[in-house]
């Protein structure tokens, strides 16, 4: 969610990017929502594009930690390394998970 604020009353409101069909600068910002909702708001039109690519890139960021680290990132060590203690982390390339697969990511050659 990102947070933006209504103009005139100033009342902070959470948006879903993703439910975000268009923004629109005419001359105060205005958010169309997939159904058809509209919300002026304070923030100018770089601001809500700023506000979206760092959320969207935080959200990919953390599905690439999941992944990696078995949803325990605070170890900092592979899903494979807790399960058997062996692995190093050179010995994983993100081809070894899903979220790999599906991002394309290139496999780390050692």
């Amino acid at each position: 969610m990102i947070i933006l604020t209504r103009l005139g009353n100033g009342i902070a409101v959470a948006v879903n990017p993703d439910l975000i069909e268009r923004a629109e600068a005419t001359p105060d910002t205005v958010i169309t929502l997939v159904d058809g909702h509209k919300l002026v708001i304070e923030e100018p039109l770089p601001r809500v594009v700023e506000l979206v690519r760092t959320w969207r890139a935080s959200v990919a960021a953390e599905a690439i930690t999941l992944a990696r680290y078995g949803g325990d990132a605070g170890t900092l060590r592979p899903a494979s390394e807790q399960e058997a203690g062996t692995a190093s982390m050179a010995d994983r390339t993100s081809q070894d998970s899903t979220i790999g697969r599906v991002l394309r990511l290139p496999s780390r050659e050692v």
